[in-house]
C-alpha cells in the first residue's frame, strides 16, 4: 500500500471520510481528483424544463453538486428513451439518521419528476465486513433498514429492493429458481464468514487473484451469465488496466496488510455486484426484458465515487453504458463539519427514530453554533454562517427559500439569536421526523411485499423482498 504523504490534504475513500487537520473537505479539490464534473446552473435548469417541475431543494442549493454523464442521460431523456435509478443503503445500524435520508428523499424526486423505475441494493456484506457484524445482524439490520427506505413513498409500481446476501446470485435470466437461490444465498454468506477469520499482510494483488480464482469455482454467478468467466473478466481487466504491476488500487481504497482477506477482496465482488446487478439492466431480464440498452443514474454521496470508477472503466469493453452518476457533498455532525456522524454517538446526529424531546435535547446542547459568546458581541458582529450548524440544517431541510434566505440574512448581521435558529430548526426536523415516523408504521410485512409484488413479475418480487422484510 502506497502510504500516506504530508501531501495529502483530505482523503475520501467509501470507508474514511478526513479533511486535513480537522478542516472541511475541499470539494473543488475532490472534483478534480475524482475527474467528475460540476453540477451547474445550465443542467439544473434543464431538468426543471424536462419535468416541468421546480428544482429539488438539493439541486437548488448545491447538495448535490457533481455528476459523470448526467448530461448524456438527460440527452437520451430529451430523445424520448427513459432511464433507470439505482441507489443503496450499507445497513449498519437499527435505524437511519437524517444523513443516511438525504439520497433517498432525492433519489424520491427524481423518480416522481421523471417518472422512472428505481433499483435498490442493501449491502448487508459490505458491512458485515466493515463493522465486524455477524452475517445473521447485517441481515437483520438490512431489514429494518428497507422498512425506513420503503417509508420514503417510493412509487410502489416501479421500485425494486434487494440485499446482497439474499439475492446475489439468487435469479436465472427469465425465472426465480428458489432452490438455486437459497443455495447461493447460503453458499455467499459462507464466504464472507471465511473471509472476515484471514488477515492479510500478503501482495494484495495476489489475494485479489485469489479472488479470481475463488469465483472460477464458486457457484457464485453474476445474473446474466451461468459461468463466473464474466465476474473474472472484470476483475481481471480493470487490474490489468488500473494497477498493472504495482496493484495500487489498495491506494484508491485504503487497505493495509492488517486487513483481514475478505476488505481487499470484497471491491472485486462489489464490481461484480455493480455490473452484474444494478448498473445494468440486463442484470434484471425480469424487470428490463428486451431493454439492454436502458441507461443508469445513481444518486449517491461522493465518497462512493472509487467503486463506479472501477466500474465505468470496464463498462464499455464489455458492451455496457457507464453508469451516471449524480452525486452529493457530505451531512455534517451536529458537532460541525470537523465532527463525523457516528452511530457509536447517537449525540452525533438525530435519527428517525428520535423523539421531539431528543430532538429540541440535541439541537439545543449539541448543534454548533456560528453565533458569538454574548448578545452584545452577537448583535455586533453576527453569525458566523460558515460553521453554524443550525442553518446548514436549515439548508437541507427547509424548503422556503425566502424564509431561508430571511434567516441567514438576520443571523447573520446578529438581528437573530442563536435560540430563535435553533427553534425553528427544531420545528423543521420534528415535522420531518414525525412524518416519517408514521409511514414507517405503516410499513407492515405484508405492505412490504405488496410494495415490491405489485411491479411486474409477482412470483420474483415476491421470493426477494420476503427475505427483506419478514
Amino acid at each position: 500500500m502506497e502510504q500516506k504523504t504530508q501531501e495529502e490534504d483530505q482523503i475520501v475513500t467509501p470507508w474514511e471520510v478526513a479533511a486535513e487537520k480537522g478542516g472541511k473537505i475541499d470539494y473543488d479539490k475532490l472534483i478534480d481528483k475524482f475527474g467528475c464534473q460540476r453540477l451547474d446552473q445550465s443542467l439544473i435548469d434543464r431538468v426543471a424544463r424536462l419535468t416541468g417541475r421546480p428544482p429539488h431543494v438539493f439541486l437548488r442549493r448545491g447538495v448535490f453538486f457533481a455528476h459523470r454523464d448526467f448530461s448524456d442521460v438527460l440527452d437520451a431523456y430529451e430523445r424520448g428513451e427513459k432511464f433507470y435509478l439505482y441507489t443503496g443503503r450499507g445497513p449498519s445500524s437499527e435505524a437511519l439518521h437524517l444523513g443516511h435520508l438525504v439520497p433517498f428523499m432525492f433519489t424520491k424526486y427524481l423518480q416522481d419528476a421523471f417518472k422512472v423505475p428505481l433499483v435498490i441494493q442493501l449491502t448487508d456484506d459490505e458491512k458485515c465486513m466493515w463493522k465486524n457484524l455477524t452475517v445473521e445482524e447485517s441481515q437483520r439490520l438490512a431489514r429494518e433498514n428497507a422498512k425506513d427506505i420503503i417509508a420514503c413513498g417510493f412509487d410502489v409500481s416501479r421500485t425494486f429492493i434487494f440485499s446482497d446476501f439474499d439475492y446475489v446470485g439468487g435469479t436465472e435470466a427469465s425465472t426465480c429458481n428458489l432452490d438455486y437461490f437459497s443455495d447461493v444465498s447460503i453458499y455467499f454468506q459462507e464466504i464472507f464468514k471465511m473471509h472476515t477469520t484471514i488477515k492479510c499482510d500478503m501482495d494484495p494483488a495476489g489475494l485479489w487473484f485469489c479472488m479470481v480464482l475463488l469465483f472460477e469455482i464458486s457457484p457464485v454467478s453474476c445474473h446474466t451469465c451461468a459461468s463466473s468467466a464474466f465476474t473474472v473478466e472484470i476483475i481481471v481487466q480493470f487490474l490489468l488496466q488500473e494497477h498493472g504491476q504495482d496493484c495500487k488500487v489498495v491506494g484508491i481504497f485504503g487497505f493495509s496488510g492488517e486487513d483481514h482477506i475478505g476488505k481487499v477482496s470484497f471491491p472485486p465482488v462489489q464490481v461484480d455486484m455493480l455490473l452484474a446487478a444494478p448498473s445494468f439492466p440486463s442484470s434484471f431480464p425480469h424487470l428490463f426484458s428486451g431493454k439492454d440498452s436502458l441507461r443508469c443514474l445513481i444518486p449517491c454521496a461522493i465518497d462512493q465515487d472509487p467503486y463506479f470508477r472501477m466500474t465505468r472503466d470496464v463498462a464499455p469493453r464489455l458492451g455496457y453504458h457507464k453508469p451516471a452518476l449524480i452525486e452529493s457533498s457530505f451531512f455534517p455532525a451536529l458537532q460541525g463539519e470537523t465532527g463525523k456522524m457516528s452511530a457509536s454517538d447517537p449525540n452525533s446526529a438525530i435519527y428517525v427514530t428520535d423523539s421531539a424531546k431528543d430532538i429540541k435535547n440535541k439541537v439545543n446542547r449539541y448543534a454548533f453554533s456560528g453565533g458569538q459568546d454574548s448578545i452584545e458581541n452577537h448583535r455586533k458582529y453576527g453569525a458566523n454562517l460558515e460553521v453554524d450548524i443550525p442553518v446548514k440544517y436549515l439548508g437541507f431541510f427547509l424548503d422556503d427559500d425566502a424564509e431561508l434566505e430571511h434567516i441567514r440574512t438576520e443571523y447573520g448581521a446578529g438581528r437573530m439569536l442563536t435560540g430563535e435558529v435553533k427553534k425553528r430548526l427544531i420545528e423543521v426536523l420534528t415535522e420531518l421526523v414525525e412524518r416519517h415516523r408514521r409511514a414507517r408504521a405503516a410499513v407492515t410485512d405484508e405492505a412490504g411485499i405488496i410494495h415490491s409484488s405489485s411491479w411486474n413479475n409477482e412470483l420474483c418480487h415476491k421470493s426477494v423482498v420476503l427475505l427483506i422484510v419478514q
